[in-house]
């Protein structure tokens, strides 16, 4: 889930997508560390059953994920798989989503996992079925106009919350606001050490302390905020543009394409997933919309 490619470090070739630096810290100690996986189905499912869609799954890692099905990407899941012609079967772990190809897939617990970054050198992953931006989120009364990382007005921000490691990281050193916010950052993970163990900033806490006037503004990737900024009347979300670079002139995206994701070794399941997709579309554009996840048109097909 879009989350668990991102054990790589943010260098000179901009890997994709969101926390990159929450597992930065991570050693020997939280790589050979192990969670059980257990499935939704009280009797395992055999991994050649045709019939069953074996999903890797986060219990706690909502807006994604959650052993009650209340997760977007669970409900994309069962909808995939009714158009696959298969039953959903969860197979969830207690451990964050980062790890569920190296811990769940790999291992061959499951077979899919949902909101992969299109082209995740590790996996197989599908045509993109939605493509997600990151935003600036800020209350609807802020006397702030902010529309892009050139607006002037971001300098007047008392605080802005973002997660280390992403593009957003990137930007706020290129405008040399970094420093100002950086202990405001770790005092939304209560300064938990992050060098035995992955550090989720909780997105509802992060879009709560706009809320509340703690901070100026956040910026956030825009699958994980959305269900709380739209369910607070006082704030909205802005689209960050997808033209950004860095201060040496390096493109820095901000728009990622979002795929399922298999095994390299299983294709037959890959290309029944793409001919579900067409499908299950309309359905999964629903969801998205119904967690009120921005619109950007899908990028141009090469």
């Amino acid at each position: 889930m879009t989350r668990e490619q991102n054990e790589k470090r943010f260098t000179n070739s901009l890997p994709s997508s969101i926390q990159l630096a929450a597992v930065l810290g991570i050693t020997a100690l939280a790589i050979f560390s192990s969670s059980p996986s257990h499935s939704d189905d009280t009797s395992a499912t055999p991994a050649n059953d045709a019939s069953v869609l074996r999903i890797c799954a986060a219990a706690k890692e909502l807006p994604y994920s959650a052993s009650d099905k209340s997760g977007f990407e669970n409900k994309i899941a069962e909808i995939l798989a009714a158009a696959m012609g298969r039953k959903a079967e969860f197979v969830w772990s207690e451990k964050p989503a980062i790890y569920a190809v190296r811990d769940q897939l790999d291992k061959k617990l499951c077979d899919l996992v949902i909101g992969a970054d299109t082209g995740d050198d590790r996996v197989l992953t599908s045509r993109p079925y939605y493509r997600a931006p990151y935003v600036f989120i800020i209350r609807n009364d802020s006397p702030l106009k902010i529309e892009n990382w050139d607006s002037p007005d971001l300098a007047k921000a008392n605080l802005i919350g973002f997660v280390q490691g992403t593009p957003a990281e990137v930007m706020m050193n290129k405008i040399d606001l970094y420093n100002d916010s950086i202990n405001y950052v770790s005092s939304l993970t209560n300064f938990k050490d992050k060098r035995n163990s992955y550090t989720r900033i909780p997105p509802e806490r992060m879009v709560g302390e706009v809320a509340d006037r703690t901070s100026a503004l956040a910026v956030a990737f825009a699958p994980e905020v959305a269900r709380y900024v739209t369910a607070n009347n006082a704030l909205k979300m802005v689209v960050i543009s997808d033209n950004n670079v860095r201060s040496d002139g390096e493109r820095v995206p901000f728009h990622f394409d979002q795929s399922f994701a298999v095994r390299k070794d299983d294709k037959d399941l890959l290309t029944a997933i793409d001919a579900a997709l067409p499908k299950a579309q309309a359905k999964i554009e629903s969801v998205l919309k119904e967690e009120g996840v921005p619109y950007v048109p899908p990028a141009p097909r090469t």
